[in-house]
């Protein structure tokens, strides 16, 4: 573990934890995404860019990023286990977990662990799919089935899924059942999307954006989000940030560093408003 800026914070500076999930074991179609989390952390630190996000908050100055390096994965059906036990600690610390895929199967046992702090939480879930899946080609714990097992369990009291725009039959049921809020690309409007007045996570599937904005993935969908759309989702958000995923990233698939940066740049803004929220007196 790794405090990047160690000298230029107070003790009593709330953390943002930055944690590596290098698997794709549960990928449905191409494996790609356990190379991400090192070059999402490239993109964050290089000299493309400086430290600042556009909520005024800067890496360092205000904004304590401890680096948890990765979990040593071996994928097998333990790493649940050691996921849900490392985001726990955490959370039981204080500190805020931003989790980097991965692929998408990584949320349920980041939400089982975060639930055994917080109990249920309210999920604002940004994909191009529903991940509702019950069982998607005999694998219940795919990266398209997250959200049924994270609902069926219990450890959400709220799913609102924004982008969708792959809604089959199946998806659909699924979400009648456990009470899904879902709000289709073809619907998308910023002020459609709530304002939750209680601790939130963020699960950020990065297919959820235009291929045009993110094309390293393994999934991509056209007609999607732009990034300056989901930032404006984010910028309206006042209740306590508790949390945060960026998963799907391929870089088997990217064309150029387009992709990490805009990882990179996705885990600054989140890092930014955890920081906002947990300080402005909503916590």
């Amino acid at each position: 573990m790794v405090d990047l800026f160690p000298s230029a914070l107070n003790d009593d500076t709330m953390s943002i934890h930055l944690l590596g999930l290098p698997t794709d074991i549960n990928s449905s179609f191409l494996r790609g995404p356990a190379k991400a989390p090192g070059l999402i952390r490239e993109a964050l630190f290089s000299d493309r860019g400086n430290q600042a996000s556009e909520l005024g908050l800067e890496l360092g100055h205000d904004i304590d990023l401890v680096d948890e390096g990765d979990l040593a994965l071996a994928e097998t059906p333990a790493d649940f286990d050691q996921i849900s036990d490392k985001v726990s600690a955490i959370a039981a610390h204080g500190g805020i977990p931003i989790c980097l895929g991965g692929d998408h199967a990584v949320t349920f046992p980041i939400i089982r662990g975060l639930a055994a702090h917080h109990g249920p939480i309210t999920i604002l879930h940004f994909d191009a799919h529903p991940d509702l899946y019950d069982d998607f080609e005999g694998n219940p714990l795919s990266h398209a089935s997250p959200f049924a097992r994270i609902m069926e369990a219990g450890l959400a009291k709220r799913l609102v899924q924004v982008g969708i725009r792959t809604l089959n039959h199946h998806c659909r049921a699924q979400a009648a059942r456990f009470g899904v809020e879902i709000i289709e690309m073809r619907d998308f409007a910023v002020d459609k999307v709530p304002v939750f007045k209680t601790p939130f996570y963020v699960s950020l599937d990065l297919d959820a954006l235009d291929p045009s904005q993110m094309p390293g993935v393994s999934h991509p969908e056209p007609g999607g989000l732009f990034v300056r759309d989901i930032l404006n989702v984010l910028d309206r958000q006042t209740a306590p940030l508790i949390g945060a995923d960026i998963v799907e990233f391929n870089p088997n698939e990217a064309q150029g560093p387009l992709s990490a940066v805009t990882a990179a740049k996705l885990v600054k803004e989140l890092a930014a408003l955890a920081t906002r929220t947990q300080a402005n007196g909503t916590a």
